[in-house]
């Protein structure tokens, strides 16, 4: 399979005239969901219930503030001049892109214990992130691209008022006009039985592009800077429909747990990273009982509006 390297400067339009409103044929948004959000439901509705509606406070993982480091580092890449997208140029933005990070949640410090010790883990952590960061280069050359976006913000609302939003790592766009939308993980490539989920956030993407520009995504490209793999799939018609298929029924699926108040708990390979344990009844504890009434918010069945440093390593963990 063969992939086109260097991309044009062309834009992607975002949708905000879909998003509702006034408007004749506008679509009434009944609520909102985004490829991370669908996980947690797809993982453990009770999760989804935990961060969604009760929105239980969490500590941010240290492989999570990783990503988030890592990806902002890549980011940023791409704001010099080709010829200074180099491994040695993206290794010296780590110490101030955590700098950054830190100057922008003081408590993310904390992942480190004062004195010796936590010096010590601080620098095998971010050794980590070195190595993520020039793996990153051997996988592509950054010096034949140009990306058209980074970091791209997407929404569209679909006929059912249900709206989809995201954020896209990375768009190429070749001079064909052909779209490539790129993720970097900064995990492991999953097992072949696990390359499904795997591929659901990108055909995600892909769905809310599709709708966008009307054409569909001419790759989605997976890059895991845990062990060097890349994972790269060509989408059609009948992927992005079976897509929207799915998503409509986990919101269904959803509605139904908002309704009745059942949300049930999954155990998993996951659990062992859990914040939330001791309130799981897997684990012999009790959730707290649901609000009254929840507070009303933008957008009731995602997360995306959250804000800062910690909303993004949640995004970003992808163990």
């Amino acid at each position: 399979m063969t992939t086109t390297e260097a991309g044009s400067e062309a834009s992607v339009p975002t949708a905000r005239g879909e998003a509702g409103g006034d408007g004749p044929g506008a679509v009434e948004v009944v609520g909102s969901l985004s490829p991370s959000r669908a996980s947690d439901f797809m993982t453990c509705p009770l999760l989804y219930r935990f961060r969604v509606i009760d929105r239980l406070p969490e500590r941010p993982s240290r492989a999570a503030v990783r990503g988030t480091l890592v990806h902002a580092v890549l980011e940023r890449l791409f704001d010099l001049p080709r010829g200074g997208r180099t491994a040695m140029a993206a290794l010296e933005m780590l110490g101030p892109e955590w700098e950054r990070l830190v100057e922008a949640e003081p408590e993310l410090a904390g992942l480190f214990e004062d004195g010796d010790g936590g010096d010590a883990e601080r620098a095998e952590w971010l050794g980590q992130a070195r190595r993520m960061v020039e793996r990153y280069f051997t996988l592509e050359d950054p010096q034949r691209l140009e990306p058209a976006e980074r970091e791209l913000f997407v929404e569209t609302v679909l006929d059912s008022g249900l709206k989809l939003r995201g954020y896209i790592d990375r768009v190429d766009v070749a001079p064909s006009g052909d779209v490539r939308i790129v993720d970097y993980k900064t995990g492991t490539a999953p097992r072949a039985d696990f390359e499904a989920r795997a591929l659901f956030q990108m055909k995600f993407y892909a769905l809310v592009l599709w709708r966008l520009q009307g054409r569909v995504p001419r790759l989605l490209q997976l890059m895991y800077l845990g062990n060097g793999e890349v994972l790269r799939y060509e989408p059609d018609e009948s992927d992005l429909r079976a897509t929207q298929r799915k998503v409509e029924a986990l919101w269904e699926a959803i509605r139904r747990a908002m309704d009745t108040g059942e949300w049930r708990a999954r155990s998993g390979r996951l659990c062992d990273w859990c914040d939330h344990k001791e309130r799981c009844p897997e684990f012999g504890g009790t959730p707290p009982p649901l609000p009254a009434a929840p507070v009303r918010r933008p957008s009731p069945a995602d997360l995306e509006g959250v804000s800062g440093v910690q909303a993004a390593a949640r995004e970003r963990d992808d163990l």
